[in-house]
């Protein structure tokens, strides 16, 4: 995977040269790689995902499909500023520190979607951000499976051994949920949003981790789901 950098006026664009040259870029990089219109006008938008930042999916040609994700605030915060970021620096952004974390443990061998592209624009002290990704084939959230009863309990062990493994790389997932692990066709677990998280030396963040996924199954009424998570978890530290 070999990044670059370019600008165009105010926007600034992190990006996987090798994909923009085999997928959908009959363009330079550009602001358009991130305008949900200039997708829209060409009939390319696929669908789009549940959630805050109102994700959409992407036709990138080749058979390929990209998820664009706009960087949007939650809370309180979000009434005064949805879409604007304190700018403290390119490569502070969040969508800079996103897309190379996520090049890294691609690179690692890690199940991570591969990054395309992130996009920043600044105004001034702020900055507004959007982040594109391969989409996986044919993938489910797990929070999906656990509602319709269909996530068996050897692969919540599995999602426990891919948790490990994340762990044992070092990256504290600051927001694991259901909805950020996700389980493809052949039921391989993935594990997507990686906005604030880091790498970094084991301690109690690890735990935190596993107490947030656990919260995160309670609100999807599936608490006993994190039994057989744990015991994929600690088989993983036995097999390591």
């Amino acid at each position: 995977m070999g990044l670059a950098t370019c600008r165009a006026g105010k926007v600034f664009i992190l990006y996987d040269a090798e994909r923009l040259c085999d997928a959908a870029a009959d363009a330079p990089p550009g602001p358009w790689l991130v305008d949900p219109d200039h997708w829209r006008g060409q009939g390319r938008v696929t669908g789009e995902a549940p959630g805050r930042g109102a994700s959409l999916f992407l036709d990138a040609g080749a058979g390929r499909e990209w998820v664009l994700r706009p960087y949007r605030r939650g809370g309180l915060i979000a009434r005064l500023s949805a879409r604007r970021y304190l700018w403290t620096g390119l490569e502070q952004t969040r969508a800079f520190r996103e897309l190379r974390l996520t090049a890294t443990l691609h690179e690692r061998g890690l199940p991570v979607p591969r990054p395309v592209a992130a996009a920043v624009t600044r105004h001034g002290l702020t900055y507004e951000a959007a982040l594109i990704t391969e989409r996986i084939p044919g993938a489910r959230a797990l929070a999906d499976l656990l509602e319709t009863r269909r996530a068996s309990e050897a692969l919540l062990a599995e999602v426990g051994r891919t948790i490990r493994r994340f762990h044992d790389a070092g990256l504290d997932h600051v927001d694991l949920n259901a909805r950020n692990l996700l389980v493809d066709e052949a039921q391989r677990v993935w594990l997507i949003d990686l906005d604030r998280c880091r790498l970094r030396p084991k301690g109690a963040w690890q735990a935190a981790n596993l107490a947030r996924l656990e919260r995160s199954l309670v609100k999807f009424g599936a608490g006993d789901a994190m039994a057989p998570i744990r015991r994929g978890y600690g088989e993983a530290s036995e097999a390591g």
